[in-house]
């Protein structure tokens, strides 16, 4: 693995554990979470840059399902990280109090929970959708030991177990609601303890990435029969 790979692997790492951080704003506070939101904004610019490649070859090579979908997710992304950064600085008390943005404070809040609710599930996917190199890397720790079947089951069905609870504190949370904006405040339970508050954001990004990935794990094999049938 050459360092350009592992700096990749330890961003997307780190932007993994802030985007938990930020989604649990009970817990650190106004503080603590504008500068969460700023180290995440330079990871986000730090990981674009290192994969600036998929930009440049976007007008390059034929374009099936998984590629259309997989642009779609990554733009999607942007735009929420763009709707989050605007109006994170117009909200700022603490980190970009500086900067004498001062748009109409309504409607940085709704933009700033829509886009915050939008961009977990659109990372979660994404992350799913690179799951296999998740998978793959950890294949080649363990390197040519055959792992048995029974022990790749429970993995599974761990996740699977993971991703259901994730899908109940989806639905408790209610947050399809702000993600439309039929909410327009988020409402906390100051009474839950932080490390169930924690678990509960881990599960329902448990939840997107194993959506993510198991919707690319099953269009790649139905892609990988269609061609063997051409043949």
């Amino acid at each position: 693995m050459n360092t350009k790979m592992k700096i990749k692997i330890i961003i997307d790492f780190l932007m993994t554990i802030l985007l938990l951080l930020l989604m649990v704003f009970q817990i650190m506070g106004q503080e603590f979470h504008e500068w969460f939101g700023a180290g995440m904004l330079v990871l986000f610019l730090a990981h674009n840059i290192l994969n600036f490649k998929w930009y440049r070859n976007l007008c390059r090579g034929k374009y099936n399902i998984i590629r259309v979908l997989q642009m779609i997710i990554n733009f999607a992304v942007l735009l929420s990280m763009l709707c989050l950064a605007y109006s994170g600085i117009v909200m700022s008390h603490y980190v970009f109090d500086f900067i004498s943005v001062r748009g109409q404070m309504a409607l940085a809040r709704q933009m700033h929970m829509a886009a915050s609710y939008w961009g977990f599930i659109l990372m979660g996917v994404h992350l799913g959708f690179h799951w296999g190199m998740v998978v793959g890397m950890a294949g080649k720790v363990v390197r040519d030991r055959k792992i048995p079947k029974g022990i790749s089951w429970i993995f599974r069905i761990m996740a699977a177990a993971i991703a259901s609870y994730g899908a109940v504190c989806f639905y408790k949370a209610d947050i399809f609601s702000y993600m439309i904006l039929k909410n327009h405040f988020v409402f906390f339970d100051f009474e839950q303890s932080a490390v169930s508050v924690f678990i509960e954001y881990m599960a329902m990004m448990g939840l997107w990435v194993f959506i993510g990935y198991y919707s690319m794990k099953g269009m790649s094999r139905l892609f990988s029969a269609k061609r063997k049938m051409g043949q």
